[in-house]
């Protein structure tokens, strides 16, 4: 009987044993969390996920689509209402197909079209970090859509028409950083959701990938190689400064990427940002640049009036600015977009120069909403957008009347 006893008693503390080292080895290590903080900050999930600085990663942030606002959802480890309860190939498959727990589809405005690109490990590794938050009570808001795109069931139509899933490929012909830096802009960074133009289902026109894309007001720039409105001119050095800091002595980051910047790209280490720079550096125009007829001169001295009264003083006579505090003008690829819209946001609602670690100095240019017509800002957006070799498509008071309308 005492052998009986004995040998379940050593069963026992063997099975105990086992459990434990078991549940010991699915604790995520230091490391391996570590390493999921740095993807999370790549993917800039904060970004959408935190409507309240105080609860970050609890959700509830609007986002606004062409087809209706969307609330991001609670990313915390609350069993309820956030992904506590979640089994990691729950997470793994939300992340990497936009399928829920429970079977539902979530809407491409979460961006797992990019997302699928990621590897199961650093998937797990995101979760890694997100279950070692402060758990949040936060129940998540349905969307408000307009008919019929409130109906979830259509998504399978979207998926299979738009949705191709897989894995990032590296390219075997380019080096490790080129790769890196692939994997970071078209999947965990999912660069195109803003930069590349969208069709009239809201699915990325892949042909035209990072391109130049509509954002609720603003006009997220062509990241390819074109001349006048893409990055050709950009060193690659360029590229990463502007990343890192916020600005370059080409361009200062304003509206949604200055956000990116502040929460994302900053943070990131200094040999993934790089990568990702020699990724965009090797992109070559994926579209033509469209022609541009100059505005007529009567057009040209009238917004030449207005940049001598409000813009000389801190733009200078000839563009130059002063780079890193007032951005030059000359040369400037978001100035000469297609779409001006970026730039009619900053002459209305003024800019406030984004700081970060490395550029912590403040800059300010106020707004002109109240002191200037349409007319007035389509003169001097046409001028700034033609002058010093720039050439800019004619902007028109009525697209200055459309973007005051968005405004604030």
């Amino acid at each position: 009987m005492r052998r009986i006893l004995a040998g379940q008693a050593l069963v026992g503390l063997v099975l105990c044993s086992a459990v434990t080292s078991a549940a010991l080895a699915a604790e995520p290590s230091p490391e391996l969390i570590a390493y999921g903080k740095t993807l999370v900050e790549a993917g800039d999930c904060a970004g959408c996920h935190t409507a309240d600085p105080a609860k970050p990663f609890a959700g509830g942030k609007r986002i606004d689509t062409p087809f209706g606002a969307i609330y991001a959802p609670n990313l915390t480890p609350d069993r309820d209402t956030g992904i506590g309860a979640w089994q990691d190939a729950d997470f793994t498959r939300a992340v990497r197909t936009g399928t829920a727990p429970d079977g539902s589809l979530y809407y491409p405005a979460f961006p797992y079209p990019y997302f699928t690109r990621m590897t199961k490990d650093d998937t797990l590794a995101i979760r890694a970090y997100l279950g070692t938050l402060a758990p949040v009570m936060s129940r998540n808001k349905p969307p408000e859509l307009r008919w019929p795109f409130g109906y979830r069931g259509l998504m399978r139509a979207w998926n299979l028409l738009f949705f191709t899933p897989g894995l990032f490929e590296p390219d075997q012909s380019k080096s490790a950083a080129w790769n890196r830096g692939g994997y970071l802009v078209t999947g965990l960074g999912h660069c195109g959701a803003c930069h590349t133009p969208k069709n009239y289902f809201g699915a990325d026109k892949t042909a035209q990938a990072l391109s130049g894309g509509d954002l609720g007001g603003w006009y997220a720039p062509r990241l390819d190689g074109a001349t006048r409105t893409g990055l050709q001119s950009w060193s690659a050095d360029d590229i990463t400064e502007y990343l890192q800091s916020g600005r370059n002595a080409r361009s200062h980051a304003d509206g949604p990427m200055a956000e990116v910047i502040v929460n994302s790209t900053s943070k990131m280490s200094d040999a993934d940002v790089r990568a990702m720079a020699a990724y965009l550096k090797d992109m070559p125009p994926v579209r033509r640049e469209s022609k541009v007829t100059p505005p007529d001169e009567a057009e040209m001295k009238a917004g030449q009036a207005v940049y001598a009264k409000f813009c000389i003083a801190c733009h200078e006579a000839d563009g130059s600015g002063a780079p890193r505090i007032y951005p030059p003008l000359p040369g400037n690829a978001l100035l000469q977009s297609i779409n001006p819209s970026s730039t009619l946001r900053i002459i209305l609602d003024g800019a406030h120069t984004v700081t970060t670690p490395r550029a912590p100095n403040t800059g300010e240019m106020p707004p002109y909403a109240r002191q200037l017509s349409d007319d007035e800002i389509a003169a001097v957006t046409n001028y700034i957008r033609n002058s010093w070799g720039n050439a800019g498509p004619l902007v028109t008071p009525a697209q200055v009347a459309k973007a005051r309308g968005q405004g604030p």
